[in-house]
C-alpha cells in the first residue's frame, strides 16, 4: 500500500519503507513481484503499478523501520490503473466473504498484504494487458484491413510480459505522454500528423542503462528535436526543477528562442504525482549536461 504524500521515505521506483510488523510478509516476497495499491482514503487510484523486490535492510538511524529495495528496471506503471473492484466484486479474494461481500477491518487494513497468484495474475492483465504493443501500434492508424486480418495475440508467460524491453518501452512510452497530454514539455507545443499521430516522445531523464527506472517520474514527453538534445547534454532542468538549462556556447540564441516556452520554465503535469523527479534531473544535470557531446557535428 502506498500514497503519493507518504510520511515515510518511499519512492516506489527504488525503495519501500516499513515498519517490522510487516518484516516476515516483505522478507518472504524477497525475490518476487509486488503490486501497489493506493488506499481509499488517499485517492481513486486502485492499483497502479508493479515492482520486483529485490532484498530488505534495516532503516539507517531509524529502529524498528526497514526498507524493501526494488531491482533496477522492475517498476513499471500500469497502463491504466485497476479499481478496486469490478462489476461489485473485489479484484482480491482473500478481502470478501464466502458469500462475495467485503470483509471489515483485519487483512483489509493492512499495508502489506499476501497475493494469490490468480489475484496478481488478473490485476497484471488489466493493467497491463497482453495485446498493449498492438493497441499502441494501431492506436493511430486503426486501418479496417489490419483489424480484420489481426492475428490472435501470442499469450507470453506474464513475468515475460514485465522484463521484455520493447513491452515496458511501449508501456513507459503511453503513459508519459498521457502525463504532459501529448505536449513537448519544453516547447509546450502539442503536435499531430495528419493522421493524428502525436509528434512527442518519451524520454527517460536518467537513462535505463545507467540505474533509471520506467517511473514516470523518470521521464519527459519531449519533441524529437529535444529528445536529441536532452540526451546529448545540450539542455537540462535547474535546480528548482523548472528552470529549462542550455548549454548556450553550442546551441545559437536563435535556435533555443524557437524551441523553448516563453519564460523558459518546464511544462508541468496536470497530475502532480506524475512530476519529474528531483533526483533524476540532478543526475541528469551532473552526468549529462553540457559533457555528452564530444565531437558529434551539429547541423542547425
Amino acid at each position: 500500500m502506498h500514497k503519493a504524500d507518504s510520511i515515510y521515505d518511499d519512492d516506489p521506483a527504488v525503495v519501500y519503507d516499513f515498519p517490522q510488523s510487516y518484516l516476515k510478509a516483505v522478507r518472504d516476497g524477497i525475490g518476487d513481484w509486488a503490486i501497489y495499491y493506493e488506499p481509499v482514503k488517499a485517492g481513486p487510484r486502485g492499483y497502479f503499478a508493479v515492482a520486483k523486490i529485490q532484498d530488505v535492510i534495516p532503516k539507517p538511524d531509524s529502529e524498528g523501520r526497514y526498507l524493501a529495495l526494488i531491482a533496477p528496471q522492475s517498476f513499471l506503471h500500469f497502463d491504466r490503473e485497476v479499481p478496486r473492484q469490478i462489476n461489485g466484486r473485489l479484484m482480491e479474494t482473500e478481502l470478501m466473504n464466502s458469500d462475495g461481500t467485503p470483509i471489515r477491518g483485519g487483512a483489509v487494513q493492512l499495508a502489506v498484504r499476501r497475493l494469490p497468484e490468480a489475484d496478481f495474475a488478473r490485476i497484471i492483465n488489466i493493467g497491463l494487458p497482453q495485446d498493449l504493443e498492438r493497441q499502441e501500434e494501431i492506436r493511430y492508424d486503426p486501418s479496417p484491413r489490419e483489424l480484420a486480418d489481426e492475428a490472435a495475440t501470442f499469450e507470453r508467460p506474464l513475468l515475460e510480459r514485465l522484463t521484455r524491453r520493447p513491452y515496458r518501452d511501449v508501456a513507459f512510452r503511453r503513459k508519459v505522454r498521457d502525463a504532459y497530454d501529448f505536449r513537448c514539455a519544453i516547447s509546450g507545443l502539442q503536435l499531430r500528423n495528419g493522421g493524428g499521430r502525436p509528434e512527442v516522445q518519451a524520454a527517460h531523464i536518467r537513462p535505463v542503462e545507467h540505474g533509471g527506472t520506467d517511473a514516470v517520474s523518470n521521464g519527459l514527453a519531449l519533441s524529437g528535436t529535444l529528445h536529441w538534445m536532452f540526451d546529448r547534454g545540450l539542455i537540462s532542468i535547474g535546480e528548482d526543477n523548472q528552470t529549462i538549462l542550455v548549454s548556450r556556447n553550442k546551441v545559437p540564441s536563435e535556435v533555443i528562442d524557437r524551441l523553448l516556452r516563453p519564460g523558459g520554465k518546464l511544462l508541468a503535469p496536470a497530475d502532480p504525482r506524475n512530476g519529474p523527479s528531483p533526483v533524476n534531473l540532478k543526475w541528469h544535470r551532473e552526468n549529462i549536461f553540457g559533457q555528452v557531446m564530444g565531437e558529434e557535428s551539429m547541423v542547425w
